[in-house]
């Protein structure tokens, strides 16, 4: 995804208490998808529901949860230089119009506003997601690595405008005597009488569930220790080894070593042996947690 998309990305989540907008932008979601994040786009592989992965009796929904509608509108330098009122004619005679003009001042600078915004979730997630791991680490999947959208948003409309460059403009005008901002931005009768360098514009005037929140598969990084203390006493043992192993004299600089497998970004699934990983196994060396701003930053 273009990097002029990351403010929106990041101002969403922040603003909304942690939903995520699709990507690409608009994409209907569900409950129970999950997926992989390559080159910057969501990869939907699945849903746990529709693939009968989990009991549909067992799960419990919260539907049409009301969210607060002053979080879904928000903006990132936007300045309002013009509003004013004027009046046309048509053919029914004279009408009274407001105006605006708004100004980006940078790339990458957007307004989003939405309204009536309500949310799809999972209510009883701690009662499957050890189920959950079981089944998509070992009997229905190998996954390593995915995530599980366990809560969706969605609302009657919104309106997005992105600038491609500093020097974006957006003029817009509607016929009431309406002068905020956000009102006329995000209004059903708005018009756009003329935009310059807005890289993305869109009213999406459907309810469609393109925001989420989502768990992602991790390891279980407390048993790391473990298996750092055994490579490093391992690697004790490498002079004595080297000296008998090969006919010319070795050096081996055991704290440089040492050193290294301690800061080191290891797997730990990548030193168990062939079957020390399975499904009685997998809640030893998986975990769910929650998504945040570093997997926001994979979009881009």
């Amino acid at each position: 995804m273009d990097t002029i998309y990351r403010k929106f990305y990041r101002n969403c989540y922040f603003k909304t208490n942690g939903f995520i907008p699709s990507n690409p932008i608009n994409k209907t979601l569900f409950p129970g998808d999950f997926f992989h994040i390559i080159n910057g786009e969501m990869v939907i592989l699945g849903n746990i529901f529709s693939g009968k992965i989990v009991d549909t009796k067992n799960v419990e929904f919260d539907h049409n949860i009301p969210l607060n509608p002053d979080s879904w509108k928000f903006s990132d330098g936007v300045t309002k230089p013009y509003a004013g009122r004027g009046t046309g004619q048509s053919i029914d005679g004279n009408f009274e119009f407001s105006k605006q003009i708004l100004a980006f001042e940078s790339s990458g600078s957007f307004l989003f506003y939405a309204h009536q915004p309500e949310a799809v979730k999972i209510k009883n997630w701690t009662d499957i997601q050890n189920e959950l791991i079981i089944k998509l680490t070992q009997t229905y999947y190998s996954f390593r690595k995915l995530y599980l959208i366990t809560e969706t948003a969605s609302t009657s409309d919104w309106t997005l405008a992105i600038s491609g460059s500093k020097k974006g403009e957006l003029e817009i005008a509607i016929e009431t005597e309406n002068f905020g901002l956000v009102d006329i931005f995000g209004h059903q009768n708005s018009r756009t009488i003329q935009s310059k360098d807005i890289e993305y514009y869109n009213r999406q005037n459907e309810r469609n569930p393109s925001f989420f929140k989502a768990k992602k598969l991790t390891e279980q990084y407390e048993k790391l220790p473990v298996f750092i203390n055994e490579l490093i006493y391992q690697r004790s043992l490498i002079k004595q080894w080297g000296e008998t192993f090969y006919t010319y004299d070795v050096t081996s600089n055991h704290d440089y070593d040492v050193a290294l497998l301690n800061n080191a970004q290891i797997s730990i699934l990548d030193l168990l042996s062939g079957n020390q990983l399975n499904p009685n196994t997998a809640l030893q060396y998986f975990k769910w947690a929650d998504t945040c701003l570093d997997d926001v930053a994979l979009f881009f």
